[in-house]
C-alpha cells in the first residue's frame, strides 16, 4: 500500500503521525511510505532520519496526497487540505466529526474513508488510540493550570500546593477517565487538594482505591458540581462521550460563582467542552481568555505542545493498526478486527458513526453493511 504522512497544518501543531521507527515497520511489511519535507521537524525527527528508515521525502504537498492509498495524520484535515479529499482515500487520524458540522459534511461529500483514532474502541470499551494523548492531556492540565494561577497570567496569585500553614489550590477534576485520572496523579504530585467528579461508582471506586485519602470522589450531579465549581481555585473538564459532543456539565452560572482568578482547562474542548463558558477553541500561541473573571484555558491540541513524547507515545499505539489495514485492506481489516471497524466515522459517501449522526441529525448506514 502507498502510505503518504503529511506535515500537520494546524497552528502550533509539532507532531508527526508516524516516528522513523514506524516507517520503518511499514517498509519491512513491503509497504511505501511518503513523508512531507519538514514533517516531522516539530517531533525532532530529520528528513534524513525517515530517509534512512526507507521513507520517500516529497516536496509538493498535493502530489503526497494524489499518490496514497491511506494518509495518516495527527489532526483534522485544514479547509486548505479539503481540496486534496477524494474517494476511496482511507485517512486515518483524530477526526472529532461530532463538534464540527462543517468538516463531517465535506468528509462525506467526498467519498473518503474517515476512520478515526479516538473512536477505535477494545471489546472492555477502552479506547486504545485516544488514551496516549488523553494521558499526555490529563499530565498536562494542572501543570497548566498552575502557570495560570499566577498573578501576572490573570490567576488569583495562588500557589498550586500552597506552603506549610497556607491552602493548597482547591482542583476540580470532571470525570474520572484516562484524562481525569492523569490529571489527579500530577495534581497531587503538585500538592494540590484533589476532588474527582464522575458518574460511573465503579469508576470512583477505582480511583479510591488507588489514591486513597489523597482525593476525594464524588458522584456526579448538577447539584454537587454547582457546589464544588463554586469552591474550586482549578476546574479540569475531563469528561469523554467516545465520538460524540460533550454535554456542558458545568453551566455559566456555576462559572459565575467562581472567586475571580480561577482557571478552567478544558480538555473536552475538541469534542465541544463540558464547560459552558468554553465558546471557542484557543491556540497554542494566545491559549486563554477571561470569562466573568476567570482565566480559560481551551487549546484543542494540548499535545501539541510536547510533540516528541506525544508522537512516540501516538505512533506505539497507532502503528498495529496502520499495519492491519496496510496489509489488508481496510473492508478486511475492519471486517477482522471489529474495535478497529468501529474507528470508521464516514465511508462510501454516508456516515457510519451514531454519535456523529446524533449530532447533526444525519442518517446513519449500519457498519456491517459496508463490510458485507
Amino acid at each position: 500500500m502507498r502510505i503518504s504522512v503529511p506535515k500537520e497544518l494546524k497552528p502550533q501543531e509539532n507532531r508527526v503521525a508516524l516516528t522513523p521507527g514506524g516507517v520503518m515497520s511499514l517498509r519491512q511489511d513491503g509497504h511505501d511510505v511518503c513523508i512531507e519535507t519538514g514533517a516531522g521537524l516539530g517531533s525532532m525527527f530529520t528528513d534524513e532520519e525517515y530517509k534512512a528508515a526507507g521513507a520517500t521525502i516529497l516536496t509538493d504537498r498535493a502530489a503526497l496526497w494524489s499518490r496514497a492509498d491511506m494518509v495518516l495524520k495527527v489532526k483534522e484535515p485544514e479547509p486548505e487540505e479539503f481540496v486534496h479529499l477524494r474517494e476511496g482515500l482511507v485517512l486515518f487520524t483524530y477526526l472529532h466529526l461530532a463538534a464540527d458540522a462543517k468538516l463531517t459534511e465535506t468528509l462525506i461529500a467526498s467519498g473518503i474513508v474517515g476512520i478515526a483514532y479516538e473512536t477505535v474502541q477494545l471489546p472492555n470499551g477502552s479506547l486504545p488510540l485516544l488514551a496516549p494523548m488523553s494521558e499526555v492531556a490529563g499530565r498536562m492540565a494542572p501543570q497548566l493550570a498552575a502557570i495560570h494561577l499566577a498573578s501576572h497570567n490573570g490567576g488569583k496569585g495562588i500557589l498550586m500546593g500552597g506552603v506549610p500553614g497556607v491552602d493548597a489550590a482547591r482542583t476540580l477534576i470532571i470525570g474520572g477517565g484516562v484524562v481525569g485520572t492523569n490529571a489527579a496523579k500530577v495534581a497531587m504530585g503538585l500538592g494540590a487538594r484533589v476532588t474527582i467528579i464522575d458518574s460511573n461508582l465503579e469508576r470512583l471506586r477505582y480511583l479510591d482505591d488507588i489514591f486513597g485519602t489523597r482525593c476525594q470522589t464524588l458522584v456526579s450531579n448538577s447539584v454537587i458540581i454547582a457546589e464544588r465549581v463554586a469552591l474550586a481555585d482549578v476546574v479540569i473538564g475531563a469528561v469523554l462521550v467516545p465520538g460524540g459532543k460533550t454535554p456542558k456539565l458545568v453551566t455559566e452560572d456555576m462559572v459565575k460563582t467562581m472567586r475571580p482568578g480561577g482557571v478552567i482547562v478544558d480538555v473536552a474542548v475538541d469534542q465541544g467542552g463540558c464547560i459552558a463558558t468554553i465558546d471557542h477553541v484557543t491556540t497554542h500561541s494566545n491559549p486563554t481568555y477571561v470569562k466573568h473573571g476567570i482565566v480559560h484555558y481551551a487549546v484543542g491540541n494540548m499535545p501539541g505542545a510536547v510533540p516528541r513524547t506525544s508522537t512516540f507515545a501516538l505512533t506505539n499505539a497507532t502503528l498495529p493498526y496502520v499495519q492491519q489495514l496496510a496489509n489488508l485492506g481496510w473492508k478486511a481489516a475492519c471486517r477482522k478486527n471489529h474495535s478497529l471497524a468501529l474507528g470508521i466515522n464516514i465511508a462510501e459517501k454516508t456516515c457510519v458513526y451514531d454519535a456523529v449522526g446524533a449530532a447533526f441529525g444525519l442518517h446513519v448506514t449500519p457498519l456491517q453493511a459496508l463490510l458485507a
